[in-house]
């Protein structure tokens, strides 16, 4: 099928390489990089407000002049956000109290609300008005979209299956990213639970791209040219990079969670529910297998938020959400402005997207 644009020319890029919008371990400082280095510096607004909201735009263009992408999660339709009882809290918490107690923190009260409402992220995200929203575990309605275009910001949405890469293409996005199983975070499916949509991006990127009429953008395991050159190969027109950005000095992870990406254990990841209540890929640790049973999300999320930045400040990896995609190993560089750099390099002429 033949696309009507390269994603660079959509967007107004350089170069066909996407960061990764991690969310929760985002960092201005890193999104800048990429989009000064001629790639799409994305950051992820999940659990942020509108004035967080604002203020992040504002700090991304004292850094860059370029074009860089905001991304939001959207409610998966028909889940409401679940509202426990004082009881049933309690009972969420118990099994957390001993990171509570190890780390000498009080255990937590039940909040008003879990998230920021979605339209309030909505309405800042359009009045920021970045070159690019980026949208997961969803599919945005037309009223986003035409929002969105109104103000000239490119839409993006996010599949992990040929059949919701379809449903987003029907939606009247602009892009789409095929995110395959490798990926670490959270797996991002929504007509399907995730582990029943769990494709590999060999598979899933040829019939993505078969399938939808805009560009799309390969994302799970690429880490270095070798990947690169793979997803165009397979009808890419672009491709993200997370893991290997995760592991730079620029970005938002701990040093704990970046030490945890150099180690032998990141040669394992498993898919947990544990940390979050929604299943996501990362390196095991004490909370992956000690939690069994967690909370349902967003539940589970709000409650070891309430250690983590704390277990992070002190280096206790165990207790940290060390979210990672199969590829971890082969990170190498440091630096943000290097690994863009050598990813640009290992870009080969003769299978570009033009």
């Amino acid at each position: 099928m033949t696309r009507p644009a390269a994603f660079t020319g959509l967007v107004g890029v350089e170069q066909p390489i996407v960061l990764g919008p991690f969310g929760g371990l985002s960092s201005v400082e890193l999104a800048a990089t990429v989009s000064n280095g001629g790639g799409l510096g994305s950051y992820g607004l999940y659990g942020y407000d509108a004035d967080r909201i604002h203020d992040t735009g504002r700090s991304l263009r004292r850094l860059t002049v370029k074009p860089f992408a905001l991304n939001i999660w959207l409610p998966i339709a028909g889940k409401a956000e679940p509202t426990p009882s004082d009881d049933e809290f309690d009972r969420y918490v118990q099994p957390l109290s001993q990171y509570f107690a190890e780390l000498g923190l009080p255990l937590p009260a039940r909040p008003e609300r879990y998230l920021p409402d979605v339209d309030e992220q909505v309405a800042a995200v359009l009045e920021v008005r970045p070159a690019v929203l980026s949208v997961v575990f969803g599919v945005p309605d037309i009223s986003l979209v035409d929002a969105a275009h109104e103000r000239g910001i490119v839409v993006v949405g996010t599949a992990t299956t040929v059949d919701e890469a379809v449903v987003l293409d029907e939606a009247g996005v602009d892009a789409i990213v095929a995110s395959g199983t490798e990926a670490g975070g959270h797996r991002v499916s929504f007509l399907r639970p995730p582990e029943d949509s769990l494709v590999g991006l060999f598979s899933l990127v040829p019939q993505v791209a078969d399938a939808v009429s805009v560009p799309v953008v390969a994302a799970g395991g690429v880490a270095d040219g070798r990947g690169i050159r793979a997803a165009f190969e397979l009808g890419a027109d672009a491709v993200q990079v997370g893991t290997a950005f995760l592991a730079t000095k620029e970005s938002g992870a701990s040093a704990a969670h970046r030490a945890a990406l150099r180690s032998p254990e990141a040669r394992s990841t498993v898919l947990t529910r544990a940390l979050s209540g929604r299943l996501a890929r990362g390196i095991p640790n004490r909370v992956t297998r000690d939690v069994t049973d967690p909370a349902p999300f967003p539940v589970q999320n709000w409650l070891t938020g309430r250690f983590r930045p704390t277990a992070a400040d002190r280096g206790v990896g165990e207790l940290l959400s060390l979210w990672a995609g199969q590829s971890a190993p082969m990170q190498r560089e440091a630096d943000a402005a290097t690994l863009l750099a050598e990813l640009i390099d290992g870009i080969d002429a003769s299978t570009r997207p033009v």
